[in-house]
């Protein structure tokens, strides 16, 4: 099976192109739906044989330990800086802790959560020459906490290049790139694996923002780039595996026209689709969203910044503004959050307070409150406008049972249905006690036409990888405040617009449940 970006021509033994009235972004978010009628398709028994390696071991090249850096000491300079690092990486995608499973190696759990705990990413880090770190290519291997450097060169030009010269390449001095091996989730999730690759992604930015912030950089997500340059860069296998983010770690001061500079670009939208075989739709659908290599940056389309969309009459509306959570002096806080952040594995059914969701919302969405605390304020995402939240509550004292728009601007919910959805969420996701047993569950949506319409089907990834940040960040506000939290990347899509009376237009991107954990399961 092929899984990354190929060379795809029409010479002989090409697949004739058939002409298709949607791109195929929209083509692949309608074949990859879960439907009632179609689902025991889709259960399969796991080869456990195949189950493939969730992380890449180098065998060559120089290796730097940063176990050793984990404790504070000193105030040498060079320690420091090593320490900064080690703790950024660790608190963005290290062992959290190492679980024996009945068949085959250990399961190592990551400060990101992931699908199936399959974890499909990788991170690289690009040196442009450092006193700590040589210039040249490295691999964060995450069992040993530890880097290894596999290319010795100078590779900041061919970076900047595959990135358009974005400004933050000009000043920062190191870079790290997140990168997916898709068969690591189509192992088991098949076509629909590239929503999971996406989502999972896009939980290590939320991870890599807010680590950024307790160890001092500043990362600055680029998500438009040249795939083919960036693959090439870093090695990887072409049809395995492929780049999913750019991410230049700038320092103190180095931002101060950050929020001028554009994090996304567009691509081409692919409407002359091929006949593509289940289990091939994946690989065709990446290399389908592609920037190809140019001299300039493609022209993204200005639109001015949305307001919220849903402004339904006559509706109950419910305030959410709150006071900041507490991150602790120095973020100590936040960091032993994400340290021991777990996905939940079973609510009690128990509610929570108003005052609890609001302060979930709040740490979700109110960036610039968090500016203060020393967090960054205006954290990047690609396609943020288009996405919407809507709030399905189950068990929130104080809150009417029912669905809900949730307006970051105006910071309200506005209530679209008047309902208890226990029964219903259960079924929606697919039977599992999470959607049921949970006291609210959060639905990220987006208008897809209208989103490929300004950023070609490349928009795809851009949603995905946004709602998966905004899911880390729940998932985080909930560890914090001694709640549960746990992600759903499998659901009835069509069906969840029809049973919560969300708008037809609005495809689901991804769910996330939250509640009280149930204190028997560990």
């Amino acid at each position: 099976m092929r899984y990354g970006c190929q060379d795809r021509g029409e010479g002989e033994g090409a697949t004739p192109m058939t002409k298709s009235q949607t791109s195929i972004a929209t083509h692949y978010h309608e074949r990859t739906k879960y439907a009632p009628q179609t689902i025991a398709g889709k259960n399969r028994n796991l080869d456990w044989a195949s189950q493939p390696q969730p992380y890449k071991e180098y065998k060559i090249g120089t290796h730097f330990d940063l176990k050793p850096y984990l404790p504070a000491q000193g105030n040498d300079p060079a320690v420091r800086e090593w320490r900064r690092l080690s703790q950024f990486l660790l608190c963005s995608y290290g062992v959290t802790a190492k679980l024996p499973t009945l068949y085959g190696p250990p399961l190592y759990l990551r400060a990101a959560p992931s699908a199936g705990g399959l974890y499909p990413g990788e991170i690289y880090l690009l040196s442009r020459g450092t006193q700590q770190l040589p210039p040249g290519l490295y691999n964060y291997q995450v069992r040993t906490h530890s880097l290894l450097q596999f290319w010795s060169s100078d590779v900041w030009p061919q970076l900047q290049g595959a990135c358009f010269f974005h400004p933050a390449l000009a000043v920062a001095e190191l870079a790290l790139v997140a990168t997916a091996v898709f068969f690591r989730s189509a192992w088991r999730y098949e076509d629909r694996a590239y929503r999971r690759v996406c989502l999972d992604t896009g939980h290590l930015l939320g991870n890599l923002e807010l680590a950024g912030a307790i160890a001092g950089y500043r990362p600055c997500a680029i998500g438009g780039f040249a795939d083919a340059a960036v693959n090439e860069l870093l090695y990887l296998d072409l049809e395995q595996e492929g780049a999913m983010a750019v991410i230049p770690l700038l320092e103190p001061g180095q931002q101060d026209n950050k929020e001028a500079w554009t994090t996304a670009l567009p691509s081409q939208m692919l409407t002359d689709i091929e006949p593509v075989d289940d289990g091939e739709l994946l690989g065709y659908f990446h290399w389908a969203t592609r920037i190809e290599a140019s001299e300039e940056a493609p022209t993204l389309a200005a639109t001015p910044c949305r307001e919220d969309k849903y402004n339904f009459p006559f509706c109950l509306k419910v305030s959410t503004k709150t006071t900041p959570i507490d991150c602790g002096p120095h973020l100590s806080v936040l960091e032993k959050t994400l340290l021991r952040r777990r996905s939940t594995r079973a609510y009690s059914g128990e509610d929570l307070t108003l005052d609890e969701l609001n302060w979930l919302l709040h740490f979700t969405y109110q960036f610039r409150d968090y500016a203060p605390q020393q967090l960054d304020g205006s954290p990047d995402f690609f396609a943020l406008d288009w996405l919407e939240t809507f709030v399905a509550v189950s068990g929130v004292a104080g809150l009417e049972a029912g669905c809900y728009y949730y307006a970051p601007k105006a910071q309200e919910l506005r209530q679209i249905r008047f309902k208890n959805f226990r029964r219903e969420l259960h079924y929606l996701c697919l039977g599992q006690e999470l959607g049921r047993d949970a006291a609210a569950v959060v639905f990220h949506t987006a208008d897809l036409p209208k989103a490929v319409a300004q950023f070609g089907d490349r928009v795809y990834r851009y949603l995905h990888l946004d709602a998966g940040h905004l899911g880390q960040r729940l998932n985080l506000a909930a560890i914090h405040l001694g709640l549960g939290a746990s992600g759903i990347g499998g659901f009835f899509d069509d069906q969840v617009n029809e049973v919560l009376g969300i708008p037809a237009d609005e495809a689901v991107i991804y769910i996330t449940t939250l509640g009280r954990p149930r204190q028997d399961i560990p």
